[in-house]
């Protein structure tokens, strides 16, 4: 059959995506990238936010019309909003015929097989009986990752998720209720997968988990990120390892010391911090104060002196005064983090801070938002103007014919969050490919560079 597969929401749920493309093919499947080609759509499905849960469901009403007007047979969905909310899938959204859950991808294949088995043909079309094949599984349950996993990212970078699941329980979050408790994946398994991954032209692995900084605890009985870099960096033919979603509480000495300490690691952190007001972090259920947040800060500078810090910031929790956000203003000036983002408080059904009094207006939350991202707004555009005449290595990402350059990150640019560097095409490059530039210029957050022979 020919499927073609949509992955929504985070690089955690583009993992998952690859692994289900994985089994797919298995099991005889072929991928296609156009929707009007498919006898079968998969939707991975993310519900972080509302937004996400709206385009999710969009996504899954656009790609039902294909059974109507093409030669889709099935259409199914994955992911977080299918194990959230597979009742109203099954109730409100009826083209959908298969549901599998954030743990049950391995029966993914299956349960397309299922489904296709309780179809029956007649002179015109294809007519489904009032049937859903549904495959939840147990949210605590950690499937074994394919160790040959395709990669679809086609720009010399793929992302390892390291571990499932998350046991903070912060007050606005569901991930816990639908990824359930934190559970570390092996080294071994994850060695391997990144190995194979090098094979296929990746040069670039990138750590991710719901919460990367408690790798190993659960398994080897100790905070394992530290060790696991040094097996990664053992691996030939990689070049750049990147760190993402480090609880800052969580970041050790050790952990520090092989940032430094390792020639692979990128000297960039990913640690977000949510606000920077004591009493909504508390309100939060985030494990930092102010205080202790600023000093993890100037530890890592201290530490690493060419450390790039990226953070995210929540604007618009319940409760937030304008004294609050005063704090929160005050710390971002100070703190002058390298990369930074904002999201606005989405009230989220289940969750502790759903139920909150004081619930801030959308106009107030999205105000202050870009109030936030114009300060640092600031604080960017000059850390870019102070790289001008610089010599960097970068990674090629992918090339922009219309203008004639190719795009390129430097180690301070994780991918689709960050800026990039663009240097004009007279050379032959890949995706993936390394070379040194010079930072000739800035425009906003991207850089223009040239190539240093």
């Amino acid at each position: 059959m020919d499927i073609c597969f949509i992955s929504l929401g985070c690089d955690k749920n583009l993992v998952d995506g690859e692994m289900m493309v994985t089994s797919l093919k298995k099991a005889g499947h072929n991928i296609v990238y156009n929707a009007e080609e498919a006898d079968i759509i998969v939707v991975n499905t993310c519900c972080f936010i509302g937004d996400a849960k709206e385009e999710s469901i969009n996504t899954l009403i656009e790609m039902a019309a294909y059974k109507e007007n093409g030669k889709c047979r099935l259409l199914v969905a994955t992911g977080c909003l299918a194990q959230r909310y597979h009742k109203e899938i099954k109730e409100e959204l009826p083209e959908v015929d298969v549901i599998i859950g954030t743990t049950a991808y391995e029966s993914l294949a299956e349960s397309i097989k299922k489904a296709l088995g309780e179809s029956i043909q007649d002179k015109d079309n294809i007519v489904k009986k009032h049937f859903v094949v549904e495959s939840l599984g147990n949210i605590d349950y950690l499937p074994v990752p394919y160790e040959d996993r395709e990669a679809v990212t086609g720009t010399g970078h793929a992302y390892l998720k390291i571990a499932e699941g998350c046991d903070k329980c912060c007050t606005y979050c569901i991930i816990p209720s639908i990824r359930g408790k934190y559970r570390s994946i092996p080294a071994e398994n994850l060695v391997k997968q990144a190995k194979n991954l090098v094979t296929k032209g990746i040069s670039e692995i990138i750590l991710v988990a719901q919460e990367t900084t408690l790798y190993g605890k659960d398994i080897y009985g100790k905070k394992s990120l530290p060790e696991l870099l040094y097996k990664l960096s053992e691996i030939e033919g990689l070049k750049w390892i990147r760190v993402l979603y480090c609880y800052p509480e969580e970041i050790t000495d050790s952990l520090i010391d092989a940032i430094k300490n390792l020639p692979k690691v990128c000297h960039y952190l990913d640690i977000p911090v949510q606000h920077g007001s004591d009493r909504i972090l508390k309100l939060m259920g985030r494990r930092t104060d102010r205080a202790q947040l600023e000093g993890i800060i100037e530890k890592l500078r201290k530490n690493i002196k060419d450390i790039v810090l990226r953070t995210t910031i929540i604007t618009g929790f319940p409760g937030e005064t304008e004294k609050d956000f005063e704090e929160l203003k005050d710390f971002i000036i100070k703190a002058k983090f390298d990369r930074l983002g904002v999201f606005t408080y989405s009230q989220e059904e289940g969750t502790p801070a759903a139920k909150m009094p004081g619930q801030v207006p959308e106009d107030v939350k999205e105000a202050r938002r870009n109030e936030i991202m114009e300060i640092q707004q600031g604080i960017a555009f000059e850390k870019s103007q102070s790289l001008i005449g610089m010599e960097m290595d970068v990674i090629v990402c992918g090339y922009l014919p219309e203008d004639e350059v190719y795009i390129c990150r430097t180690y301070m640019d994780a991918p689709d969050v960050d800026g990039y560097v663009f240097i004009p095409s007279g050379w032959q490059l890949m995706s993936g490919d390394f070379i040194k530039v010079k930072i000739t210029g800035s425009e906003g957050y991207d850089l223009v560079g040239e190539v240093v022979n």
